[in-house]
């Protein structure tokens, strides 16, 4: 996949565990683990938007895009 999930990058900036965002975020583990391992699918904005607030970042903080090479 050519968008790369940097949420563990950002919770460890902020020093955050799954467990803490999970809570602050209002979201199960086990989706946060999903995302966080970038085998998420798609995240609402909604999501995207409450992660930021809880982490103070911008999205392009947590996701990227990277050109598959061949």
């Amino acid at each position: 996949m050519s968008i790369i999930v940097n949420l563990d990058v950002m919770m460890a900036k902020r020093k955050m565990s799954l467990n803490e965002l999970s809570e602050k975020v209002d979201l199960t583990l086990s989706n946060l683990s999903i995302l966080k391992t970038g085998k998420a699918k798609a995240i609402r904005f909604t999501t995207l938007e409450v992660i930021c607030k809880v982490l103070n970042c911008q999205p392009g903080d947590i996701l990227e895009y990277r050109e598959i090479e061949k």
